[in-house]
């Protein structure tokens, strides 16, 4: 066992907080710039810092995120005024996190298929980000269906990828966040993206287990089980939830604190949405909180309206924290579609 067991299991019980969830704001600069160039923000290093500020210094944010899963350039910058952004979200309340792996990289002799890189240096890097004020971390893995995927070497190698990512987090102080991703993108159906989910889910808690990883001391941050955005039928928001829990009620230890999902491309009413039935039907069996740790779902409204321009920041911040109070809800049964009509004001 860890000699960080009981701040591991302190720290885990505390990022799944009643009414909470995770904020997901740990996009590579390539990926971030991506989505300023889409909204014709410069991309620059400045412009990049701007807006982690304006994300961690949202009033009353904490109300509703636990935690923020920083990238490595993101937890070593400060605000404007000098205060890093570790002390910034220290002081408001909510835990500093970070993305660990380095990236999906196609997987040798598998076509189409992806491996999640990273291990290497890992206890390193472990170290240093805790001395830092880290306290948990993520690691992504990338399941892609097809006709001919995903192939059991690509499930079993990402499985045993984030299990001695895992292992190392609890050697070394930090909660990790095990996220196996089972891409939205595809033609297929809802029951074959529970079978692939349920296979890769299996298949990630089998290694776990062999790699005397603490389920006590983890958050799960899995896809919901969904109809393939190419599908000519698409599930409904009753069927997602409902195969979803399923699945998961098959396959995730009752010792694991949480289940916080990723959005993974689905729009943010209909993530939202799918979050809030999840726990208005099935709250009373789950043996785990069942929450939210999305990026682009919460962000999105607020990126676009602040567009680089220092004006708009305020009101930036009021519609992040709007996304923010919505999944909340979401994660207590109690959202409604008419909160979306609410209007945000200044």
């Amino acid at each position: 066992m860890s000699k960080y067991a009981p701040e591991l299991i302190s720290t885990a019980k505390a990022m799944m907080a009643e009414g909470k969830g995770i904020l997901a704001m740990d996009e590579s600069n390539g990926t971030c710039n991506k989505r300023f160039e889409q909204q014709d923000i410069a991309t620059t290093v400045k412009n990049r810092r701007t807006y982690r500020e304006l994300i961690l210094t949202c009033p009353n944010l904490s109300d509703y995120i636990s935690g923020a899963i920083l990238y490595d350039e993101t937890i070593r910058q400060s605000t404007k005024s000098g205060v890093s952004f570790v002390k910034v979200m220290q002081k408001a309340g909510m835990i500093p996190g970070i993305k660990l792996d380095t990236g999906a990289k196609n997987l040798a002799g598998h076509k189409d298929e992806k491996i999640t890189e990273g291990l290497d240096g890992l206890r390193d890097r472990i170290a240093e980000y805790y001395q830092m004020g880290a306290r948990f971390a993520k690691w992504r893995a990338v399941i892609t269906i097809g006709e001919a995927t995903p192939s059991d070497a690509c499930i079993e190698a990402n499985a045993y990828g984030l299990a001695r990512y895992a292992a190392l987090c609890q050697e070394g102080g930090l909660v990790p966040i095990v996220e196996p991703e089972v891409l939205i993108d595809g033609k297929h159906t809802i029951e074959r993206c529970y079978e692939v989910t349920e296979k890769t889910l299996h298949e990630v808690f089998r290694h776990l287990y062999v790699q005397n990883v603490a389920y006590d001391q983890m958050i799960l941050k899995p896809s919901m089980v969904i109809s393939g955005t190419g599908c000519s039928t698409q599930a409904s928001v009753e069927q997602v939830a409902t195969e979803t829990i399923r699945c998961l009620l098959n396959t995730v230890p009752p010792a694991v604190p949480g289940i916080a999902f990723l959005s993974g491309g689905q729009s943010q009413e209909r993530s939202s949405a799918h979050l809030n039935y999840m726990n208005a039907k099935f709250k009373s069996q789950c043996p785990w909180r069942v929450t939210f740790s999305y990026a682009r779902a919460i962000q999105q409204p607020a990126l676009e309206h602040w567009g680089g321009n220092s004006a708009n920041v305020a009101k930036a911040q009021k519609l992040l924290l709007q996304r923010a109070k919505l999944n909340s809800a979401a994660s207590k049964g109690t959202y409604t579609q008419k909160m979306e009509k609410k209007p945000v004001l200044v």
